[in-house]
């Protein structure tokens, strides 16, 4: 496709989710990008304007820059598709298990796709039966909540209550889950294509929203520097994760490589971050994929259905 052949394309970015400032960074790295090759883009905010006004001004497709609920959990691609305007990334199914981490472990365990292992927890659950079942230290985080908002690293039984009603500020949903120390690494796919992996060193004991988005300590590995035959499993490993809940387009799988050698699946990204220093743009730099090109793939790989 030419950049004539998108016609007129929408940047949906910013929206009303509690990652609404990171969303803004990469629509407006997106927007740039798109416009510097030729394509006739349009910021568009969703948080600030009806989605009904995608018709109206006649929007030929739309490039999906939103993250977290109301644009990453299906609720937009439902309405895009009513619309029949083509839109970037995974489909309404797909995009609202991703973003179900709960739901998103099931599918995962039945295709043999290891991850940490977790329990549901409510306001009436015991907590110290949820400590022996898990051990200590446990992650608690809201199931439906991106760039680690609300989650908590628990040392204590004591504080696991607390960390629940933290996760319940930000959803009905709250998982418990056993805590793997090693490697974060993050796998990036382009169609279906696995991109080279990142490995994350992060100054404190958790790549947490402040790790991601604030701290200058943070380091980042592109190749990872891991052996070429163990990088592969984990790339084939993401690639099943990744297809097993029905994502297409371009997204990003998380996982933990522990101590011990294995590597533990921790969530699927719909619509990960795409500002000139995220996570899926490094990987495609060192594929030879510069941003304007990988901005312009996943556009091409828009689609309706």
């Amino acid at each position: 496709m030419t950049e004539q052949d998108f016609g007129k394309v929408a940047v949906l970015f910013g929206g009303c989710s509690a990652e609404r400032d990171v969303s803004l960074q990469s629509g407006h790295a997106v927007l740039e990008a798109l416009r510097h090759s030729g394509v006739d883009a349009h910021p568009f905010d969703p948080g600030r304007k009806s989605l009904a006004a995608l018709e109206d001004e006649q929007f030929d497709r739309a490039y999906i820059a939103l993250h977290g609920r109301f644009g990453e959990d299906g609720t937009v691609q439902g309405a895009l598709e009513l619309m029949r305007i083509p839109y970037t990334g995974s489909g309404v199914m797909a995009s609202a298990l991703a973003m179900d981490k709960w739901r998103t472990k099931l599918m995962w365990q039945a295709v043999g796709v290891e991850s940490p292992r977790s329990m549901l927890l409510t306001a009436h659950s015991n907590f110290e039966k949820v400590a022996q079942a898990l051990g200590l230290p446990l992650i608690v985080k809201p199931v439906r909540e991106g760039s680690t908002i609300g989650l908590s690293k628990i040392d204590h039984i004591k504080d696991i209550e607390t960390a629940y009603r933290l996760a319940a500020e930000h959803d009905a949903l709250v998982l418990a889950e056993e805590y793997i120390a090693g490697t974060e690494l993050t796998a990036a796919i382009l169609g279906e294509m696995p991109l080279p992996l990142v490995r994350i060193e992060v100054a404190g004991e958790l790549y947490d929203y402040e790790a991601k988005y604030i701290s200058d300590k943070t380091r980042y590995f592109c190749p990872s520097g891991l052996p070429e035959d163990q990088a592969g499993l984990i790339q084939a490993q993401a690639l099943l994760a990744y297809q097993t809940i029905g994502c297409e387009g371009w997204g990003r799988v998380d996982l933990i490589l522990s101590e011990d050698g294995r590597f533990y699946f921790l969530e699927a990204n719909t619509s990960p971050g795409m500002t000139s220093h995220s996570l899926v743009p490094m990987a495609a730099r060192a594929a030879g994929i510069d941003f304007e090109e990988l901005v312009l793939k996943i556009l091409s790989l828009s689609h309706v259905g």
